[in-house]
């Protein structure tokens, strides 16, 4: 089964108030194993964010100036998503915002008449009843580092996500060691065994950040403290 992780940011709540998609994040999986394909886009929503929403994802007008409208991108979009099983954490707003854009473009089809749709948060509600299943309390329940999740991204939530579910639905269900034989063998649900690595196995490759990557990554810093005040990677502790 192909699977796509999906998540959206926006101007606002509503798109019947007019409000715009921003932001796109999606990765894929194929038999519950994530490929490393993704599809990744900022878009001009050629109105203002409002307030609220920018405190959530920290996306400016400024930053979307310069960036492609829907029309644009939505092609790629479709041909990523089509045919997929699509993942999302409360489907029903990201796909009303998407229903919204590709029926403002015409000539496309509903999501759900393309794509089946699993909605996470109403599995989680099921699953977990009478108790909170936004994707900040999943990651803490299932033990999930989100440690980096200053802000809302829809690519990084995704990702975030994708791990949710595969813990939430399946995940790694027994701790059992397989034995020294190279057996491929899989438990119940088709999680794969823990096998014993060789003691006579070489040491694993150090890899360390070059100066430019450090810079990079100090830049980025910089700008998670504009936005968020400090960032957790230069809290002393």
């Amino acid at each position: 089964m192909r699977q796509v992780v999906l998540d959206t940011e926006t101007t606002g709540i509503d798109p019947k108030q007019g409000h715009r998609i921003i932001e796109i994040g999606c990765v894929e999986m194929i038999g519950r194993k994530l490929t490393k394909r993704h599809f990744h886009v900022y878009i001009n929503p050629d109105r203002e964010v409002e307030e609220e929403a920018f405190r959530v994802h920290g996306i400016s007008n400024e930053f979307l100036a310069d960036k492609p409208r829907f029309h644009e991108i939505a092609q790629e979009f479709f041909d990523f998503i089509k045919g997929a099983e699509l993942i999302i954490h409360n489907a029903p707003f990201d796909i009303g915002f998407m229903d919204h854009e590709f029926a403002r473009i015409g000539g496309y089809p509903k999501t759900a008449e393309v794509c089946g749709v699993f909605d996470s948060l109403v599995y989680a509600r099921k699953k977990h009843p009478g108790q909170k299943n936004n994707l900040d309390i999943l990651c803490r329940r299932y033990g999930i580092d989100n440690s980096h999740r200053e802000l809302h991204g829809a690519l990084l939530d995704s990702e975030i996500l994708a791990d949710v579910y595969l813990l939430m639905t399946g995940g790694q269900t027994s701790l059992g060691l397989a034995s020294n034989s190279e057996s491929d063998s899989k438990q119940e649900g088709g999680v794969e065994e823990i096998r014993r690595l060789s003691q006579e196995r070489p040491p694993l490759k150090v890899i360390r950040a070059s100066e430019e990557e450090l810079k990079i990554h100090e830049e980025r810093l910089d700008l998670i403290d504009k936005k968020s005040g400090q960032s957790l990677w230069r809290v002393k502790h």
